[in-house]
């Protein structure tokens, strides 16, 4: 969570809230890419998806709906970056409630590319530790935190905008496997604790 933090400081200052809305809201790139400023609640309590920016192979950009359904959905974004988005919202976007959220530095929708160019992806993830790091990891690590509040497979699927149950489950199985990992590493600190304490290494009395 901090490197994401880490990594919403070293791009620059219009890409801050995406970055964090990739994290902490758990969307897509071209869900992001195609956000309106009418898709914010007037307090930036919630954001909903309706549709999303493809860039098809002959380079063309086009705002459609989401493959499924499922996509369309209400998310809440988190107390603690509502007010990055408040302030990207007045820095960087025109008060017309059709205007995109997010876009180039000369008001063009955001291809994926220039984004990457602009933030200097390559060498701003190296600089946070984590090299090798793909955009979609922002919200593979939302996704991942979610899971771990004990969230409902229902609740998971609403979030991540899934139709099937198929990668909630994925990421259900991850954290209880983290849980199970804490729950041994504790009771491991225990025993070694009590070994110490009793003693162990020497030999038992006869």
């Amino acid at each position: 969570m901090a490197q994401v933090f880490q990594l919403a400081d070293i791009v620059p200052g219009r890409f801050r809230a995406l970055i964090l809305l990739a994290a902490f809201a758990s969307l897509r790139y071209g869900e992001l890419a195609a956000l309106r400023r009418r898709d914010f609640d007037p307090r930036c309590r919630t954001l909903t998806v309706r549709a999303t920016l493809v860039e098809r192979s002959d380079g063309s950009l086009t705002f459609g709906p989401p493959k499924t359904d499922a996509g369309i959905r209400t998310v809440t974004i988190p107390d603690a970056i509502r007010r990055d988005i408040r302030a990207h919202l007045d820095d960087f976007v025109d008060e017309d409630q059709d205007a995109i959220v997010f876009t180039g530095a000369k008001g063009a929708a955001l291809r994926r590319s220039n984004f990457q160019t602009a933030c200097k992806w390559r060498e701003s993830v190296a600089a946070t530790g984590l090299p090798g790091f793909h955009f979609h990891d922002l919200r593979h690590t939302g996704n991942t935190l979610a899971s771990r509040t004990g969230a409902s497979l229902a609740d998971l699927m609403a979030r991540m905008g899934h139709a099937s149950t198929r990668a909630a489950m994925i990421y259900q199985h991850t954290a209880r496997e983290r849980d199970e990992h804490i729950a041994d590493a504790q009771l491991a600190d225990q025993a070694e604790r009590d070994r110490a304490r009793n003693g162990h290494g020497q030999r038992k009395k006869r």
